[in-house]
């Protein structure tokens, strides 16, 4: 059974090395070309970006597959001889702070370089290595607090039923469905600052498309990412009276009020069209399968990675061989990703129109450095949005319609037209003059 599992494991880590690969290679081609969206020198940085980030991934993969041989051949043997304590629950909870534990450690440089390396490079990165600290303690007493009592009720439920699978699932659904509730106003607030929108006319417009929309929310706010991170963003998080829309400071300095509104009448879209419960949905089903597989393993692997199936090894188990399910899962939950953002593009056209999402669209690839391109496996496998080429496709626009330039963010070839024909009158008048 072990030998099988390691088989499965190489064939994934194989599968995700290969796309990791042809990513690098298709970016690097296209890079070559004529740029598209962008002007030609950030064209070439967002592409230089994007396979720095995968040449990253690559060695994290090689990494991660180590570390999943060594857990099922010696980790948790090792791990189980030193978390010896005679108490059936805390034993579990230690033993799952202790894998937890070594897995961060062994990603934190991954995580280190991508921030203060790769994120710093390209100009990204505002966050101090004191911030960064602060931030690792933070997350450090949310997980010993929340993760621990969770652990405890998983090793409760074990213990006390051979289906402990199916109760698992109601667990880990219903906390699922808490943190959409609670992550907005308690969880996120921890880490950033929060402040209502100012009075004005973008708040007034706002209110208006929510209005339209149908949303009641507990607010309109902005977020303090600058101090992280120099990238543009927005979103509409939470349940229930949690509801509330977030900008990113960044989002309100880069761009115009047409152009936020564009983009919250793509959030709405969302809220409108009911896509979170969808998502929560999708994540039930992939919660229910993973359950149902890892509470019917037999005992003659755990057996053969020299440990007996206790509460804490079955739940490390579980976290282990869950990305080898959300993997089949991917295409399917990406497919309807990607479905749920062309509707929720048709729905904020309509409410701020389409030339000011076309417009918003191009400055956030343009500011976050996205690279327009990826190649076909990457986008069935891992893309969660349309590339922005054939949103702005389904918007109506053609990509070699559209010119960029440092001096005019966006700009069609019949604006070019109009520009050349207007500089030509000014400049026959000057003459006249």
């Amino acid at each position: 059974m072990l030998e099988t599992i390691l088989i499965i494991y190489s064939v994934y880590t194989f599968m995700r090395i290969y796309i990791s690969v042809m990513q690098i290679g298709y970016i690097n081609d296209e890079k070559r070309k004529d740029p598209v969206l962008m002007p030609a020198s950030k064209y070439k940085i967002a592409a230089d970006y994007a396979v720095a980030k995968e040449k990253l991934s690559l060695i994290e993969i090689f990494v991660d597959y180590l570390m999943f041989v060594w857990w099922v051949l010696i980790g948790f043997s090792w791990m189980t001889t030193v978390i010896q304590v005679e108490d059936n629950i805390l034993q579990s909870v230690l033993f799952l702070f202790g894998f937890v534990i070594v897995n961060y450690l062994v990603g934190l440089p991954f995580e280190l370089y991508q921030k203060f390396k790769i994120d710093e490079t390209f100009g990204f990165n505002q966050m101090t290595p004191k911030m960064f600290m602060m931030d690792i303690l933070k997350s450090s007493l949310i997980f010993f607090v929340l993760g621990g009592a969770l652990f405890a009720l998983l090793a409760w439920i074990i213990t006390l039923s051979t289906s402990w699978w199916l109760w698992g699932f109601v667990l880990m659904f219903t906390v699922a469905i808490l943190v959409n509730v609670l992550y907005p106003t308690i969880i996120a607030p921890l880490f950033n600052k929060f402040n209502l929108l100012e009075e004005g006319e973008l708040k007034e417009e706002i209110t208006k498309l929510m209005e339209q929309a149908g949303l009641k929310s507990d607010g309109i706010f902005v977020m303090d990412a600058s101090k992280r991170d120099s990238r543009l963003n927005a979103y509409f998080g939470g349940l229930g009276k949690s509801k509330r829309v977030v900008l990113f400071d960044t989002l309100l300095e880069k761009l115009n009020t047409r152009e936020l509104l564009a983009v919250l009448g793509h959030e709405l879209g969302h809220f409108s069209h009911g896509d979170i419960w969808k998502n929560i949905g999708l994540m039930g089903v992939l919660l229910f399968v993973s359950f149902y597989l890892f509470g019917h393993l037999p005992d003659i692997l755990f057996a053969q990675m020299g440990v007996i199936p206790s509460a804490g090894v079955e739940i490390a188990t579980l976290m282990l061989l869950l990305p080898l399910i959300s993997f089949i899962f991917t295409p399917f939950m990406s497919y309807v990703s990607r479905h749920n953002e062309y509707a929720a593009d048709v729905f904020g056209s309509q409410m701020g129109g389409k030339e000011n999402l076309v417009s918003a669209l191009l400055k956030l690839i343009t500011e976050n450095k996205s690279f327009p391109k990826s190649h076909p496996l990457v986008i069935f496998f891992y893309y969660t949005h349309p590339p922005v080429l054939e949103r702005l496709k389904e918007l109506g626009y053609d990509a070699s319609n559209i010119i960029i330039e440092e001096e005019h963010p966006v700009e069609t070839r019949e604006d070019r037209k109009r520009s050349e024909s207007i500089f030509a009158f000014i400049d026959k008048e000057d003459k006249l003059l």
